[in-house]
């Protein structure tokens, strides 16, 4: 073999790695392994349980006379629609019309709220509820039923739009 043909086979050989080299694909860079995204039931006993709870503050204000208390469950947004009253949007007119209410009551009257029923999600729940509303003496005098839509804002439960009736009228 001469050194001619002995240049051109190694030179093809050394081209042929190059290009063996050059063609194989780089080795992928080590990625975390793809996480799938798992869609958990939210625990809707322990919302419901949470509601009830602001529920039970709600009827501590209520039955205190409290609207600075009351007020402070709703969010600056809320609308509230009570029955035989006009659609009250906002703060401002949701202080008037517990203030109203308020100074209707008989002195002494108490009421409690049950949650029924709660469905949504962790970040926006709608309640279902019955009021009970007692004389001095414990005697009910009106019961009736609300809904109640609350969202989570900051880490807490604000409501933006409730809807009550009476079931009978008070005495």
């Amino acid at each position: 073999m001469n050194k001619n043909n002995y240049f051109r086979i190694a030179t093809a050989c050394i081209a042929l790695s190059l290009f063996s080299v050059a063609c194989t694909p780089a080795p992928k860079e080590a990625t975390a392994p793809e996480v799938m995204a798992v869609s958990v039931a939210p625990d809707m006993a322990a919302i419901k349980a949470e509601i009830q709870r602001l529920e039970n503050a709600w009827a501590a204000a209520d039955n205190a006379g409290d609207v600075t208390a009351l007020l402070a469950f709703y969010s600056d947004d809320a609308v509230s629609m009570g029955g035989d009253s006009p659609m009250a949007v906002g703060k401002a007119a949701i202080q008037k019309e517990i203030e109203a209410s308020m100074a209707s009551r008989p002195a002494g009257t108490t009421v409690k709220y049950e949650v029924l029923d709660v469905f949504g999600n962790e970040n926006t729940v709608t309640e279902v509820g019955k009021t009970t509303r007692m004389d001095a003496s414990g005697k009910v005098i009106s019961s009736g039923k609300y809904m109640a839509i609350w969202e989570k804002r900051d880490g807490k439960y604000l409501c933006v739009r409730d809807i009550s009736n009476n079931d009978t009228k008070e005495n």
